[in-house]
């Protein structure tokens, strides 16, 4: 094995990322980033029956923008592809035959049918689901049942049949994750796992022992729900390349919704995005909502899911990529669950929205606003709007309510906020007002409130009470900034126009 630290994600193009496998690609990136390495992407699509046109592209796109792009893949390119488990299946079958010929593995030919019947009539209370194990070989048709004659003529006839692992009886067997320390098992609770499908395509069990080697993996970082199936990989390393090839693992803990394990029924129930960006499945069109279109900025994505069972040892909670990186370490990986709260996420994006440079924001904000009918010809006006706002705003879209009243009057107004104080002089109080504003030669935020508050004296009203009216008379609601500002931005005769649409609303 190389000493240069190499790791990888190897997802299979199935459907939606999730926002589980993004924290994962998260955790590979910063260890390999910290310690000078690679980190490569690796598409395990050899499961053919559940391939999903358009997963991959899909997958590479949510690295993108999430700012995690990969050093090798299938369109990075690299020194050990192909970088797709489909286009790499002549690899795997002499693996799997020397496995056979040093009575690791075995031929297993038993018919769907014949496997179904054996569940059938093994299933016990004690056992509801039996499973192919080193009992159940002895009554099934398979090569070490048959004879060494009767084998090879079902080989030669070309009949159908799938490679398994011989898993030893009552051994333990033990690997120290990264995570969760010393870990043990009993081989005679692990079934005989198949390593070559009838069509000649690995399982991911042979692929992943077989690719992590030959790509020189030397760290795996993988889901917690993968722990079960460590027994079969690490006798597959003991068997094939020797435990010292074996990478070192790290099994994730899992994030928790609010009934176990975070699923995108959870999302769909409570209202929240469970993937990176949305995802349309093709084959039954059925839509999931990505917390890119939800208004989220990646670093802030990308923040909120390394506190997803990580912490610094520290009470620093924000952090850029490169501060993630240089703080990143193994050892800080809880154990147990995190539980996803989107409450808390939301207030991640909200600190990213004020942190990142305007300039920045401004071009993010700006296809939104222009998509919400708002014509934006001065990018300087622009970014000033977005600096003034973006307190107020928790996601991307909310900038469409904060900021799109600067460029589109208000079609319907909170008239009931207004009326429980709206007096008969106050409709005179505003039409001298906009008298007033058409004087002001040089339109500033002072010139602004020195105008209205000279009025309310003069006409003896408080300027709290119009204030208010004052508001909802320029955005239609009681939102945004200080309304002097709003109306400095807003311009001169927007302004007037604005106060003068809205007075017979409040007069009625």
């Amino acid at each position: 094995m190389l000493n240069k630290v190499r790791v990888r994600f190897a997802p299979s193009p199935t459907g939606g990322l999730h926002l589980g496998g993004v924290r994962t690609v998260l955790y590979n990136y910063l260890f390999a980033k910290k310690h000078g390495g690679d980190f490569i992407v690796r598409i395990e699509d050899t499961d053919q029956s559940r391939f999903v046109p358009g997963a991959e592209q899909y997958i590479f796109d949510c690295l993108k923008w999430c700012n995690l792009e990969p050093d090798e893949s299938p369109v990075h390119g690299g020194n050990y592809g192909p970088y797709r488990q489909s286009e790499r299946k002549a690899i795997y079958l002499p693996y799997a035959e020397k496995l056979i010929e040093e009575g690791f593995a075995y031929y297993a030919f038993d018919t769907p049918e014949e496997l179904e019947q054996m569940r059938i009539d093994e299933k016990t209370a004690e056992n509801l689901s039996p499973q192919y194990d080193n009992s159940i070989r002895r009554k099934m048709k398979n090569s070490l049942t048959l004879s060494a004659e009767k084998t090879r003529q079902l080989l030669n006839a070309g009949t159908a049949h799938v490679i398994r692992i011989k898993m030893p009886e009552h051994e333990t067997i033990s690997f120290t994750d990264l995570v969760h320390g010393e870990v043990s098992f009993d081989s005679s609770l692990v079934d005989d796992k198949v390593l070559i499908k009838a069509d000649g395509m690995p399982t991911y069990h042979m692929a992943v022992v077989v690719d992590d080697y030959l790509m020189q993996i030397t760290h795996a970082f993988r889901g917690e729900e993968w722990l079960s199936s460590a027994p079969v990989h690490i006798l597959l390393w003991k068997y094939l390349f020797g435990l010292n090839s074996m990478p070192q693992w790290a099994h994730l803990p899992l994030i928790l919704g609010p009934n176990g394990k975070l699923s995108k029924r959870d999302g769909a129930k409570f209202g929240f995005p469970v993937y990176a960006m949305n995802w349309t499945d093709p084959r039954n069109n059925e839509f999931t909502e990505g917390f890119k279109e939800k208004g989220f900025l990646p670093e802030a994505f990308i923040n909120l899911l390394a506190m997803l069972g990580w912490n610094s040892g520290s009470e620093q909670e924000i952090f850029s990529l490169e501060e993630m990186i240089d703080a990143f370490s193994i050892d800080r990986i809880h154990k147990s669950g995190a539980r996803f709260d989107y409450e808390k996420a939301t207030w991640f994006n909200q600190e990213w929205i004020r942190k990142i440079p305007v300039a920045q924001l401004t071009t993010t904000v700006k296809p939104l606003l222009e998509a919400a009918g708002c014509t934006i010809t001065d990018d300087n006006r622009l970014t000033s709007i977005v600096q003034l706002v973006k307190d107020r705003c928790s996601l991307l879209p909310d900038f469409e309510k904060q900021a799109g009243y600067f460029y589109l009057s208000p079609v319907k107004w909170e008239r009931e906020a207004v009326l429980p104080k709206w007096t008969s002089e106050k409709p005179e109080f505003f039409e001298q007002f906009c008298k007033n504003l058409a004087t002001i030669g040089n339109w500033n935020f002072i010139e602004i409130e020195t105008v209205f508050k000279n009025l309310s004296t003069e006409m003896n009203i408080k300027p709290g009470e119009l204030q208010l009216p004052l508001r909802v008379m320029l955005v239609g609601g009681k939102y945004g900034p200080a309304v002097f500002d709003i109306a400095y931005w807003i311009g001169k005769e927007e302004t007037i126009a604005r106060i003068q649409k809205a007075l017979p609303i409040f007069k009625a």
